[in-house]
């Protein structure tokens, strides 16, 4: 038995014919081919497939897509899309705070909502931030470099040369 939902997705409207047990994940990768939502654990404790619901990350892999009848998802090709992350990406990118890369929507959905919650964040704000998404490949340490470097640039501030890699001086 299906139940019909209507939301908007990235601005918009969509309505859909789902069943109740189906994620969120599930819809936003499967019916509408926004991959960017990574499945990782499928059980809420890597971050891999946050998305955000009413500006605050939400876990795709453990919300029904009927639960989120009526509301406004915002994934990371939606961010992307209206340039909202510009600045992260290359940030991102100039840090080497990606390696498989597997983790990285995760992160830059987390590190997105920090930044529109609170836009200048100290080092312990961000980590504290990305307790809930999991990475093996960095170490962390170039992913909270670059939030900072983000929040300092969009803060009119100078950034530490000491934060960046040789290949960026």
């Amino acid at each position: 038995m299906t139940r019909e939902i209507i939301l908007t997705v990235n601005g918009e409207a969509v309505r859909e014919a789902v069943e109740p047990r189906l994620s969120l994940a599930d819809f936003l990768r499967d019916r509408l081919r926004l991959t960017g939502t990574h499945l990782g654990c499928e059980m809420g404790a890597c971050g891999a497939c946050l998305v955000l619901i009413g500006g605050v990350p939400v876990h795709a892999c453990l919300t029904l897509a009927v639960q989120v009848d009526g509301d406004a998802v915002e994934t990371l090709e939606g961010l992307s899309e209206r340039g909202a992350i510009a600045d992260l990406q290359a940030a991102f990118h100039d840090r080497n705070a990606l390696q498989c890369g597997y983790c990285t929507p995760g992160m830059m959905m987390t590190a997105h909502a920090l930044l529109a919650q609170n836009p200048s964040p100290d080092r312990a704000e961000i980590r504290d931030a990305l307790s809930g998404n999991f990475c093996r490949c960095t170490g962390y340490e170039a992913i909270v470099d670059a939030i900072e470097a983000t929040a300092s640039k969009r803060a009119g501030q100078p950034e530490a040369v000491a934060n960046l890699p040789e290949a960026v001086k």
